[in-house]
């Protein structure tokens, strides 16, 4: 019988690469809409990710030029942006699963382990990523998206309200996450994380503790590495090894 009896899974940069594919210029386009005389380039929106929310974000990056906007100017903006982002993903080929999200998700299915979504982006554009990328099958019970909690991450609000709706015990789950934001939800919430980066720089704040850190999840093609946590028994993360780091807990 199977400790393991459900997985969180974070979408932008753990399911998919997609703030820099789509997020970046629905955000661009938006601003060109409210003729704002802003186009963030990379390295720009790569230091505002480190704040949580696009809303939040284009709010902070305002004062920032010391050109400050309300809160309703904010909203507008926002909206905005996510008929961009939804319009480009639908239109371009743009997003696509990391490695071995397909082959690890497709296991945990055959085994019947539990499946969800817990992700700081609105339920439409969740939706329509999962629709994208999983046209076969949709293997998770539920999202939990921004549209559902009053805090997001780096509160453990989101997790918390997944494991309530799920059931599931505390040792019985595993997280998997690619951001400071995202680590410091789901280890506040008290459950089993593992770190998986995305194509996006990240530097682990020193007070995070990880106790499993691999460099992606692997398939017959690219090996997946660990850099923290139990040894790999086979060339990638498979539901034995997350049976083996529960064992760790």
């Amino acid at each position: 019988m199977t400790n393991l009896e459900g997985v969180y899974w974070d979408l932008d940069g753990t399911i998919a690469n997609t703030e820099l594919e789509a997020h970046l210029p629905a955000f661009n386009f938006a601003f060109i809409d409210f003729n704002l005389n802003w186009n963030w380039d990379r390295s720009t929106y790569l230091d505002l990710l480190k704040i949580n929310g696009g809303k939040n974000r284009i709010s902070y990056y305002s004062k920032l030029i010391n050109k400050p906007l309300n809160n309703e100017k904010v909203k507008r903006i926002h909206e905005q942006k996510q008929y961009h982002y939804i319009k480009y993903v639908k239109e371009n080929n743009v997003i696509s699963l990391k490695t071995g999200v397909n082959r690890l998700i497709e296991e945990l299915q055959e085994k019947k382990v539990r499946q969800f979504i817990v992700t700081s982006s609105s339920k439409k554009q969740a939706k329509l990523i999962t629709n994208q990328l999983f046209k076969k099958f949709n293997p998770f019970e539920f999202i939990i998206s921004s549209d559902d909690v009053q805090f997001h991450k780096p509160s453990p609000l989101p997790y918390l309200k997944a494991i309530k709706l799920s059931g599931i015990k505390f040792n019985r789950s595993i997280v998997f996450e690619d951001s400071v934001p995202g680590l410091r939800s789901s280890l506040a919430a008290g459950l089993p994380t593992i770190y998986v980066p995305s194509n996006i720089p990240t530097f682990i704040d020193k007070d995070i503790n990880l106790d499993c850190f691999v460099d992606n999840l692997g398939n017959e093609i690219c090996k997946s590495n660990v850099i923290k946590g139990p040894k790999l028994d086979s060339d990638y993360v498979d539901c034995a090894y997350l049976e083996k780091y529960l064992m760790t807990i």
